[in-house]
Formats: C-alpha cells, structure tokens, sequence
C-alpha cells in the first residue's frame, strides 16, 4: 500500500488527517541557542533533510560566536531574544511564529532529527497535542548521572502531583500542536520552561504521547549550558510554586495538616497537665499552641477559596485551548477524496 492510499484508508477510519491536508501544514522548528556555533548548522541541515517542507527558526540569546552566521548560512530563519534564559527564548518563539506544528529542539546536536517524521505522524494520526521525545542513551557524557537522577527525581514528583504520562519532562525535543501552543502562558525565564510546558499539558488533562529518541554526546567544542544544581533548585521552586498555583487545596491541606500536628504536639502535654492537676503551668506554650492551630485553619480556608478560582482558572485556559484550535483542523477533509 503507498503512503497516499494508507493515508486516505486512515482518514476514512477518523485516524487523522488525509494526505493532502497533512501535505499543507505548516510545520515550524523552532531552535532555541546560545553560542552553539559548532553545532547549529548540523542541526539546521538535519531538519531540513528529514522535514523538507518545514520552515526553521533560530532564535539566538544574545551568541558571542558565530552562531548567527552559520544558522543563516544553514537556511535557517534567523531571529534575536535579548532576554537571556531558555524561557524568555521559548515564550518569544511561541509568540512570534505562527504554524499548525512546532517542533522544539535544542541546538546542541544531541536529539535524534531522524525521528521528527515519527513524532510528527503521530501527532497527526491520533490528533494530538504534544509527543515528548524520550532520551535514550547509553553514553554517560551525553546523560551526565547527576543529570539524569535529578530528571527522574523531578519528573516523578509531578508525575504525582499532576498525573502520569511524561517520563522526562525535562526533554527539550517536543513537537506540539497550535492549540497547545497558543493556549500556554507561559512564566518562566530559564531551563524550567520545560517543567512549565509539562504541567501546562497534565493539569489540563490533554492528549500526549512519548517516543524514546537517541540522545547523543556534545560535539567537540560544544559546551553544556544546564548547571545541575542552580538549575535544579530553580526546576524544584518551579514544581513547587506550580502545585500551589494549580493544586492550592493539596498544597494548603498539607500546610494545614503540618501546622495542626505541631500544635496538637504543643498541646498534649499541657492538656495532660491540666487534667491532672487542674493547672495551665506553661501559658506561653498553650497561647502558642492555639495561634499555630489558627493558622492550620487559615490555611485550609485559604486552600479552599484558592481552589475555586483555580477551577475558574482552569475553565478560561480550557476555553483558550479549545479555541485556537486542533493541529490543521481548517483544512478539513480533501475534496478530491
């Protein structure tokens, strides 16, 4: 069967879009960098070859190389975000171009080109709205371990606060659809945008997959820019903030329940005491231990309220997403089909 009869076959069946709708998207990959001259233009020349019809963007952050000159000399689009950091890169590309797809890669040369064709008939054929490349890799310069635990670490801590469906949130090669793109509002101004993209696509419960790619050792004279720790910490805030913005019931319930379990520690003995002698010996310590229960109820007031304009929230960024809608929608079925 040839790829155009298999597509119209898997159009009929409400797989996806046929053949010659898929043929009129407009794909854009966007390539974040900061003085990656060594590798920009391998990037470039990859993802033309195995995406032809797609348009690539470079947007540089502020480069002291020749970043620039290679990603124009490679074919790529070339644009400037004085901003530093990957998030203000990120929000800036997002903003700016406007496609039916967007792959996000980074310009280091370490994620698989190979498999966008993959990911990119896969967001098609089951509609959609990110697929996450997975690193795979077994070289141990490529994935540093303090890297990868600090990966695992993450990523399992908002798999349980926001639901499972992402193994490595931290991957920087996505390919997302324009709903999802244009519905993100996105805050962050560093290496934390991914964890931001992750919760954005969990909280609101939309439908993403994951394709393990290879993930390759820096070329000589490329240089990481992730600093484990700095990085790490700013991710973790970023986790944490997320949970009180998107989860402030939980978040407060716990504070309550600390807060309460400290006074009630506080309390038993003086409670204990006044039962057997009918005396309050450490009046301090039970003032304290009622203004520190105060505060678990506040707090779980607090969780409670938060929670309604949360869900107030969450209704608006539904309608946003629903409202810019799927990946090629507009081109509808091929009237020649």
């Amino acid at each position: 069967m040839d790829v155009e009869t298999d597509s119209q076959s898997i159009f009929r069946q409400g797989g996806s879009l046929n053949h010659a709708a898929a043929e009129r998207q407009v794909v854009a990959v966007l390539i974040p960098c900061y003085n990656e001259e060594a590798t920009i233009e391998t990037v470039v020349r990859q993802f033309c070859e195995v995406l032809p019809d797609c348009t690539i963007y470079v947007y540089d952050n502020n480069s002291t190389d020749n970043t620039i000159a290679r990603a124009r000399a490679a074919g790529a689009i070339v644009r400037r975000e004085r901003l530093q950091g990957k998030g203000n890169v990120v929000r800036r590309m997002l903003a700016d171009v406007d496609a039916d797809v967007y792959f996000m890669v980074d310009g280091d040369a370490t994620y698989d080109a190979s498999a966008a064709p993959l990911m990119l008939k896969l967001l098609n054929s089951e509609h959609l709205d990110m697929v996450n490349g997975t690193r795979i890799t077994e070289i141990k310069e490529a994935y540093r371990p303090g890297h990868r635990l600090g990966n695992v670490v993450l990523t399992s801590l908002v798999r349980a606060t926001f639901g499972n469906g992402i193994a490595d949130m931290l991957s920087g090669y996505k390919v997302l659809s324009r709903r999802f793109v244009k519905s993100m509002p996105l805050l962050s101004s560093g290496f934390e945008i991914e964890t931001e993209i992750a919760v954005h696509a969990l909280s609101l419960r939309m439908p993403i997959a994951e394709v393990p790619t290879v993930y390759r050792d820096r070329p000589a004279g490329s240089a990481s820019k992730l600093n484990t720790y700095r990085d790490g910490i700013r991710i973790l805030r970023t986790i944490v903030i997320l949970i009180k913005e998107e989860r402030p019931l939980s978040f407060f319930a716990v504070l309550a329940a600390c807060f309460a379990l400290l006074s009630l520690g506080l309390a038993v003995p003086i409670i204990a005491t006044f039962v057997e002698t009918g005396l309050v010996p450490r009046l301090p310590t039970a003032i304290l231990s009622a203004v520190i229960m105060l505060l678990a109820v506040l707090s779980l007031t607090c969780g409670l309220i938060l929670d309604t304009v949360t869900r107030g929230r969450k209704e608006n960024k539904r309608i946003a997403y629903l409202s810019a809608g799927a990946t090629a929608r507009r081109f509808g079925p091929n009237p020649a089909s």
